[in-house]
């Protein structure tokens, strides 16, 4: 599991945002290298997901509005949004993706 912090600059949680990237790209990486051998490595980018490790962000109601606010979809993720794409990646349906990062963000990062 990734982050929309790889993929968005953070003038707050900056090594947070750095190691997030490097997941993404180890994603791709170890996708090429373990494709031949019949493995998929894919990882999800969650924006504000509703858990205990987000709680500081969520948990203060002003702070939780002006973040709806900037999510197109006008809510905060929870834990069942992320877990179908999990759900979805372990299946067959998803026999041919591989090397990807699925940004599941509500519409944050378009």
């Amino acid at each position: 599991v990734g982050s929309i912090g790889g993929i968005r600059a953070s003038t707050v949680l900056g090594a947070y945002a750095i190691s997030k990237a490097a997941d993404h790209h180890l994603t791709r990486c170890l996708a090429a290298e373990w494709g031949p051998k019949n493995v998929r490595v894919n990882a999800i980018a969650p924006g504000l997901i509703v858990t205990d490790f987000a709680k500081a962000l969520w948990e203060d109601e002003k702070r939780r509005k002006e973040r709806e606010a900037q999510t197109p979809l006008r809510r905060l993720g929870v834990p069942r949004d992320i877990g179908g794409i999990a759900v979805f990646l372990a299946s067959e349906a998803a026999a041919f993706i591989t090397g990807q990062v699925i940004v599941a963000d509500g519409g944050v990062t378009v």
